[in-house]
């Protein structure tokens, strides 16, 4: 196995540069893993693949605001952050964050001051400065990585001294993609409907993108269970794997949660011979990080669809703030998702890998040339796969 397996030709202008309006519109290729079979749809009719008692899973992560774009104080050079999580570690009360900064050389020494103003990428010379960051240290093993100490600015609305949290809403965007170039409209087009309030992820869960509170009123209608597990997606989403031996890869870790609402309702679906469906790879992760092989399992035994030979070694448990860098790709074994709705992925991706392990690579790679050849819409707002 090479990671050049999971390298295929993607036409730029295949790759979707806005949402479907409505969400719901989209195209939806339909692979199904016995024959490897294809179909072509629209995402609405993803109510004629699901049955009553099936239960689908989504990430309800809610991005926020983690692109600012700022000066370098005393030169007035233009620098971009992004914000990736927050070190507790180093500041317990989460003023240092990890992250990406651009451009790297002009932000190297520790002590170094970026201005943020009100607007952020687009503030005029007046706009206020409502944030300052200022360079702590290298991230060691992340190119462009560092340690930032944010401090907030000036007062806010309320006339009291503004808060980090509302410094950061003042001057940060929601970062889309870097193959996204050309959007410029409403940027709750790339949240969920069904997303939390608070912000957690500095990238969005896409598979999700596609649902509309009406077609989930549809989907419930129909019998079909909704749930929500929460994985906080890290920017490293968008990064390909550059060495050629795809186990060499070093997996990124995000902080992910899974209730045990959550793990009661997989195993009533189980029990009942229904489906577990995860909308998204983000989903996928969230469920099959939360699997034990030590624990006892339960009656009858939770086991994946196609993966049957894994029953009886484990089972789901809730899990409350931990961290994952789960890595699935052929050869791994899946526990718990039965079917996955998700988007069309970046070549050499890590994602491919996690398809392609749920299928096979030969029915991923030929259903990817097929979405090709009838024009589909690809990457974080194109169109929609449902691997059943």
């Amino acid at each position: 196995m090479r990671t050049d397996d999971f390298d295929y030709p993607l036409p730029d202008e295949l790759i979707a540069q806005a949402p479907a309006e409505p969400r719901d519109s989209c195209r939806l290729l339909v692979l199904h893993r016995e024959d490897g079979s294809v179909e072509h749809r629209r995402f609405t009719d993803i109510l004629e693949y699901l049955e009553p008692g099936d239960l689908l899973v989504a990430n309800q992560t809610r991005v926020m605001p983690a692109r600012l774009v700022g000066r370098k104080r005393g030169t007035g050079g233009v620098c971009e952050t992004l914000l990736l999580k927050r070190r507790e570690d180093v500041d317990s009360l989460g003023g240092v964050w990890e992250c990406l900064v651009n451009p790297g050389k002009r932000l190297r020494q520790p002590g170094t001051v970026i201005e943020y103003r009100a607007g952020g990428l687009h503030a005029p010379e007046s706009a206020p400065v409502v944030l300052t960051g200022e360079i702590v240290d290298f991230v060691e093993g992340s190119k462009g990585g560092r340690l930032v100490r944010f401090s907030p600015v000036g007062e806010g609305a309320n006339g009291a001294p503004r808060t980090l949290d509302e410094a950061i809403h003042a001057a940060g965007h929601v970062p889309l993609p870097p193959y996204i170039t050309q959007y410029e409209g409403d940027p709750e087009k790339y949240q969920t409907v069904y997303a939390m309030t608070e912000e957690h992820s500095a990238a969005a869960p896409t598979a999700g993108l596609h649902f509309t509170p009406e077609l989930i009123e549809r989907i419930r209608e129909k019998g079909v269970g909704w749930a929500t597990v929460e994985l906080e997606v890290g920017i490293d989403t968008f990064r390909l794997v550059t060495e050629d031996d795809p186990t060499q890869h070093v997996m990124h870790t995000e902080r992910y949660h899974v209730s045990q609402e959550v793990v009661d309702a997989v195993h009533a679906t189980k029990a009942a011979g229904h489906r577990v469906i995860a909308v998204g790879t983000t989903s996928v992760r969230s469920l099959e990080s939360a699997w034990e092989e030590g624990a006892a399992p339960s009656e009858p035994p939770v086991a994946a669809r196609r993966f049957e030979g894994t029953a009886g070694t484990g089972d789901i448990v809730a899990r409350e703030n931990a961290t994952t860098n789960l890595y699935l790709m052929p050869g791994s074994d899946f526990h718990v998702v039965d079917a996955m709705i998700t988007n069309f992925h970046v070549p050499r991706s890590t994602l491919m890998m996690l398809v392609s392990a749920f299928a096979t690579r030969d029915q991923i790679m030929a259903a990817y040339q097929a979405a090709i050849e009838e024009r589909y819409r690809f990457l974080s707002f194109g169109d929609a796969m449902f691997i059943e």
